[in-house]
């Protein structure tokens, strides 16, 4: 026969201190908290024509930026980095920061790779993949041999 205890745990202050921390650690997938890295946001649209890609990173400035193209991975790169040194008569302070993201994006097969173009303006890293013709798949006979 099983008996029937009662239980009554109340929460410790150990338990809400571990679900704060893993709360605080996993709640902002975008940022890190351990780095103060931000990925920044993107939209990607499609037309008739073309895939558009739209990168919102305000604050920096096309040289900031590499765009690469690599066995069909398009990746997009920013580094910076920031120092700030004050002297005064006894002390000096000198405050510096590094922050970067990539993000990488598998092209599909028709994008035509030779007239991809990038552009910034605006705060909007703007990259144009415009869609390669169809080729005709002529009809042809095959010889059995």
């Amino acid at each position: 026969m099983t008996t029937l205890v009662r239980y009554n745990r109340l929460p410790s202050l150990f338990d809400r201190m571990v679900a704060r921390e893993f709360n605080r650690y996993f709640s902002a997938p975008a940022v890190s908290a351990k780095t103060n890295t931000v990925v920044p946001a993107v939209n990607v649209k499609e037309d008739d024509k073309a895939y558009h890609i739209e990168v919102a990173v305000p604050g920096l400035k096309k040289e900031d930026f590499t765009v690469n193209l690599e066995n069909n991975y398009l990746t997009i790169a920013s580094r910076q980095e920031q120092s700030n040194e004050e002297k005064a008569e006894n002390f000096t302070r000198k405050e510096f920061s590094y922050s970067s993201f990539q993000r990488s994006f598998r092209l599909p097969k028709n994008v035509n790779n030779e007239q991809i173009q990038a552009a910034y303006t605006d705060g909007i890293l703007k990259i144009e993949l415009p869609k390669a013709e169809p080729k005709a798949v002529e009809p042809k006979q095959i010889a059995v041999a």
